[in-house]
């Protein structure tokens, strides 16, 4: 069993980053430049963009964090983005979710200039994405193509089954997983809270993508030996044995379903860390773009 470790791998790929930025910028160009836009006190969203600017700093990028209270209004969120957008020393940015209730994500998405959409949710840059035009990717999903290519696992002609339907990542991951391209080739399956004989349909895969935000919701008996699975989710379970009480877990029954797969990602360090990874790699490309 091979473990699709993503801060192994996040490491290197960050040290080809700051490489990059080394050999193009030197002294004379100014560093690519990505911005976070944070509304709110929920504790997963400022512990993603401390992760998040820490990374910029680890390449060498330029960050800027926009730290907003919970009561921010619609349209004060929408003269940050449109001030973030006319900014010509900002290569890109992301508006970190979930946002406030009062606040209409949709309208926010729609206002980022697509040039500068880093985390890949604008319709402009999903719509590129699924005709196989060039785009940014949402980043989660991303990150898995990245580490499937990396690691060398077999996707061409394999059936795939995604555990989600979501748009930030069971429904793109479908789709780049589908492509004519490597890794990618796959017939895909997307699978949801409807589909009946999931268990059977599971067993007939060689690669899962487990994207659904149940803990442990893939158990062993649904999983045929030498499945490669990717386990996306991110859950907080109680644990009063750990100094927080609680410990994250994934989607998938790790310690159980492990003995029998080819490869699999855990939780925490698999998934996770590549989702940044690959938001770098995006902010590179639109500095790389103007340039």
């Amino acid at each position: 069993m091979i473990l699709l470790d993503g801060n192994k791998l996040s490491a290197v790929i960050r040290k080809e980053i700051g490489h990059r930025v080394i050999d193009f910028c030197g002294k004379e160009i100014r560093p690519p430049h990505l911005a976070a836009v944070l509304i709110g006190d929920n504790p997963a969203s400022q512990a993603y963009v401390r992760n998040k600017i820490k990374a910029c700093e680890e390449v060498g990028f330029a960050s800027t964090l926009i730290k907003k209270p919970e009561t921010t209004t619609q349209e004060e969120l929408l003269d940050i983005v449109r001030g973030l957008n006319e900014d010509p020393k900002l290569d890109g940015y992301i508006v970190q979710l979930p946002l406030p209730r009062h606040i209409k994500e949709e309208e926010i998405t729609l206002a980022i200039d697509p040039a500068k959409d880093v985390d890949g949710f604008h319709p402009n840059n999903f719509g590129r994405m699924a005709l196989g035009m060039p785009s940014f990717l949402p980043a989660t999903p991303m990150g898995i193509m990245i580490m499937l290519d990396r690691y060398q696992i077999p996707t061409d002609g394999k059936h795939c089954v995604v555990l989600g339907r979501s748009n930030i990542v069971g429904t793109p991951i479908a789709l780049l997983m589908s492509k004519k391209s490597k890794p990618g080739n796959a017939t895909v399956t997307i699978a949801h809270s409807r589909t009946q004989n999931l268990s059977e349909i599971t067993r007939s895969a060689q690669i899962i993508i487990a994207a659904l935000g149940i803990p442990h919701f893939l158990k062993e008996d649904m999983v045929s030996p030498g499945t490669c699975i990717i386990d996306v989710g991110i859950n907080k379970i109680e644990d009063t044995s750990h100094a927080k009480g609680y410990r994250l877990v994934g989607d998938v029954d790790f310690e159980k379903v492990k003995y029998k797969c080819s490869a699999i990602t855990p939780v925490p360090g698999g998934v996770g860390p590549m989702t940044i990874t690959a938001l770098l790699e995006n902010t590179w490309r639109a500095f790389r773009e103007k340039k």
